[in-house]
């Protein structure tokens, strides 16, 4: 008879920000990981740089899951090395800045398919394995998923099916013992800034660390937390939006993506 395959937290998206700190803060609470992330170099340093610190050393997978065959083959892959996951953080994306008619069609629809469709299916195909393990999903959404986003129109909806999709199964499967919890952070300072197009003019008093989404997120997860925003004006920013005129919530969105774009010449 074979071996029972072994119980392990996957963390997309893991080789830098919230996800490098997920990996590394679920290393230091007795997990073993699988990192998965396009980058086999930087996966690669992390696992290292865990394993150095005395924690078990994380399983690496580099591929790509914007890919439509991305999901199946990391479940393949896991299946192939004995592991299933007890624990998914589905944090792999990115965001473009910049009117949708006009960025690249095909760059958003890869946004689409790592964002949206990637997760999805993420959090549907391990949902035996969950159960099994008395286990569940953190998926990592945006505080951007509370509005909708003149000059980051795609990424913004994206995010705010990342909130419905997640509030939805978390009562679904809450009987069957799988908690679910959606994390939807404001400004992180991580490279996907400068993916987004974005730059550095977050207000302070909005923005927190990748290490501390990555913890309070794994907290949330503990208590059974449904969703989290951290941080008080990151909540009241997100409430915001049921006590104005969508003509108001529609401008000011606008003229903040604006402002946080690169200077013009």
């Amino acid at each position: 008879m074979a071996p029972a395959p072994n119980p392990i937290a996957l963390i997309t998206g893991a080789s830098a920000g919230i996800g490098a700190a997920f990996a590394r803060l679920l290393a230091e609470r007795g997990h073993e990981c699988a990192l998965a992330a396009r980058r086999a170099e930087q996966l690669t340093t992390l696992a290292d740089a865990i394993a150095a610190a005395g924690h078990k050393r994380p399983h690496v997978i580099a591929l790509d899951l914007a890919r439509h065959d991305g999901p199946s083959r990391l479940a393949g892959e896991l299946t192939a090395r004995g592991l299933e996951p007890a624990i998914v953080v589905n944090n792999a994306g990115f965001g473009l800045r910049g009117p949708a008619a006009d960025l690249d069609r095909a760059e958003q629809l890869a946004m689409i398919d790592l964002n949206v469709r990637a997760l999805t299916a993420l959090s549907l195909t391990f949902v035996d394995s969950l159960k099994r393990h008395g286990g569940g999903l953190i998926n990592v959404a945006s505080l951007s998923g509370f509005f909708p986003g003149p000059g980051m129109a795609v990424y913004f909806a994206g995010k705010a099916f990342v909130r419905s999709f997640s509030e939805a199964i978390a009562h679904e499967l809450a009987r069957q013992g799988v908690r679910v919890t959606c994390i939807c952070p404001g400004p992180v300072p991580t490279e996907f800034q400068a993916r987004a197009g974005l730059h550095e003019r977050t207000p302070p008093f909005l923005g927190r660390s990748a290490e501390q989404i990555a913890r309070e997120g794994y907290d949330a997860f503990m208590r059974g937390q449904r969703a989290l925003v951290p941080g008080i004006p990151n909540k009241i920013a997100g409430a915001l939006p049921r006590f104005m005129p969508r003509a108001l919530v529609l401008q000011t969105v606008a003229a903040f993506v604006k402002r946080a774009g690169p200077p013009t010449a």
